[in-house]
């Protein structure tokens, strides 16, 4: 997989990753991405399905898509394997990371959830390492 590929998948707003149950169905959410060198990473909740999915089967999906999921047709489709980091450390990495590139709307975001929830919930990071790519 290209440096110039995950560039451009780091680079967009949002992103639909794809998980896999433990019977193979695929499921699928959109998220925030950021680039991490050969690396794509996203931030989310530690106690979210997709981190649950991950501990079975690393395998993963990506693709460019609108705020609520959406794919447009002919998107390329990027595989690759998903790593769960807990390490304080890189979650706080991260996190600065997806607060620069998203601003406003990830103090908005974070603060919505915290007066849901009644607090911070904890964040895991997802470490993403791309094998191949359809339709580039």
């Amino acid at each position: 997989m290209s440096d110039n590929a995950i560039a451009r998948l780091g680079a967009e707003k949002f992103v639909s990753l794809t998980t896999f149950k433990r019977n193979g169905d695929a499921v699928a959410a959109p998220l925030w991405i950021v680039g991490d060198g050969a690396r794509l990473s996203a931030w989310t909740p530690a106690d979210s399905w997709k981190v649950k999915r991950l501990r079975h089967d690393p395998r993963v999906t990506l693709a460019a898509c609108g705020r609520t999921g959406k794919v447009p047709t002919g998107q390329p489709v990027v595989a690759g394997t998903a790593e769960v980091i807990t390490d304080p450390a890189e979650v706080a990495h991260v996190e600065s990371l997806v607060k620069r590139k998203y601003g406003l709307e990830f103090r908005l975001v974070t603060f919505i959830e915290a007066l849901v929830a009644r607090g911070r919930k904890p964040r895991f990071v997802l470490r993403i390492t791309p094998t191949e790519s359809s339709g580039e």
